[in-house]
């Protein structure tokens, strides 16, 4: 495939498998994350395994300076790509008044502006021999109001939106957009302790993050809209779009502070990158 894969968030739990998904398909790589301590040595071990080209490149997505100077790094090195993955995410639960604007600040400068500004930037450099395959990563929280998690669901929200809208204004055989909305991945110890604070329904939901990310590229390029991973996520998504907004706020509100409460027993409320 010709020219480059690009990941933002790439050195966080789902961005790494992601990342060696693509590397194990003989693709390079130009992954982009907040510290290239991270996202250096993951460029590097996955050139090694695959021998595929990584490059590597630090970038604060919530600033706008900052990804300016991704992109003029991109035009300097006349790089081209085939695939943008838009990863970056953070996840502030809790009352909504008690999150500080810094964090309601940083999830929609990840979920929204960023999203929004890569896809825009990198179609000037698409490789002209390839189709651009984009792919945002959402979340199943995206088709739901949420309390406790009031902004994260928003945004996850937008990213669902902007991507199907975007699927009509482009021809298919030059771009194509698909949009990825999972349960809980096991891809830290915070994840797996918020998928057991859920109980049994977060059991059922969660999946392993390496087959979402395999099928999240194979959707993308068959040119599909939108993957929910598992079909218990595709049920409960079905069963949820039968009620009222107003009644799944409530319901999924009962719920959440059930599980933000336990969690907060245990001192575990704290953001986390993805």
């Amino acid at each position: 495939m010709p020219g480059y894969v690009m990941i933002t968030g790439a050195s966080g739990g789902f961005g790494r498998v992601l990342a060696a998904e693509c590397a194990s398909r003989g693709w390079d790589l130009f992954l982009t994350d907040i510290d290239l301590a991270g996202v250096e040595p993951l460029a590097v071990e996955l050139s090694a395994r695959y021998g595929v080209a990584a490059q590597s490149f630090a970038c604060d997505l919530t600033d706008p300076a900052s990804r300016a100077a991704l992109w003029d790094f991109v035009r300097s090195q006349a790089l081209q790509f085939h695939m943008l993955i838009n990863v970056a995410g953070v996840e502030y639960e809790g009352p909504f008044a008690e999150r500080t604007l810094s964090q309601l600040r940083t999830m929609v400068r990840l979920h929204v502006e960023a999203v929004a500004e890569n896809t825009h930037s990198i179609l000037a450099f698409r490789h002209p021999s390839a189709v651009l395959r984009v792919i945002n990563i959402s979340s199943l929280a995206g088709f739901n109001p949420m309390p406790m998690k009031a902004v994260y669901s928003a945004t996850k929200r937008f990213i669902i939106q902007f991507t199907l809208a975007l699927r009509e204004e482009f021809p298919k055989e030059q771009v194509t957009f698909t949009a990825v909305a999972p349960a809980g991945m096991p891809t830290s110890e915070r994840a797996i302790k918020g998928i057991k604070a859920q109980g049994l329904l977060g059991k059922l939901t969660a999946l392993e993050a390496k087959e979402v990310a395999r099928c999240s590229i194979d959707y993308a390029l068959s040119g599909r809209a939108v993957y929910i991973p598992g079909a218990i996520n595709r049920v409960v998504k079905f069963l949820t779009g039968l009620l009222p907004d107003t009644l799944m706020a409530k319901l999924i509100g009962w719920r959440w502070k059930l599980a933000y409460q336990k969690r907060e027993k245990e001192g575990d409320t704290a953001g986390v990158i993805k």
